[in-house]
């Protein structure tokens, strides 16, 4: 009769036990966003950590260093995308590259599950599927020639890591923007569009 109560008391040891971990879990925290502040209105992006974070990391690291402040949106395909992040206005009103804190290319993340619908933020890149640095579009439409349909170069496209969740009026407004030719540069804004700066938002767990 003095067995049983301590038998119990080792069953409830040994459940609690193995129930702890999971009673006391914490859920994943909440994907970074970002605050974009240009001469044309601000817009905030959230960035998929969750699903491609070698992407968000280079990104984000470029933010943390101030890299975009002053940068501009130097390429914009009315009611289809903008792209910026790479250039800034240098001498004569000229566009310049900005090689100054620029990193090495990064691996491709593209895949099926992250598609380019209107909103999303995709890595832009040459003809080499890895050689995405800094520069970053922004799909005003949906682009599905831009996903990822093979691992194969031609096949890969383009490495969605973020989309618009306030401000998209703010995109769209950029995107119906006046352009023309800039020396090599063709659908550059006739009045050049600042990235004025890109900062972190705090995100409550």
């Amino acid at each position: 009769m003095f067995l049983r109560p301590f038998t119990v008391w080792l069953s409830v040891a040994i459940v609690t036990t193995f129930l702890a971990p999971s009673a006391f879990a914490q859920d994943p925290p909440p994907n970074p966003r970002v605050l974009v502040e240009t001469s044309e209105g601000d817009f905030e992006l959230e960035l998929f950590r969750d699903r491609v974070p070698a992407t968000v990391v280079n990104f984000l690291i470029y933010v943390r260093d101030g890299y975009y402040n002053g940068t501009v949106f130097h390429r914009v395909i009315r009611n289809m995308l903008i792209q910026g992040g790479g250039f800034v206005v240098g001498d004569d009103d000229l566009l310049a590259p900005k090689n100054e804190g620029l990193r090495g290319p990064i691996i491709n993340q593209a895949n099926r599950l992250l598609q380019h619908t209107a909103g999303t933020v995709a890595m832009a890149r040459g003809s080499d599927p890895d050689s995405a640095r800094q520069q970053f579009f922004i799909n005003i439409d949906s682009n599905l020639d831009f996903n990822f349909k093979t691992p194969l170069p031609d096949g890969i496209g383009y490495a969605v890591f973020g989309r618009v969740t306030e401000g998209m009026n703010v995109v769209r407004d950029i995107g119906r923007k006046r352009t023309g030719n800039h020396g090599p540069l063709t659908d550059v804004p006739r009045e050049p569009v600042i990235i004025e700066s890109i900062t972190r938002i705090e995100v409550p767990n």
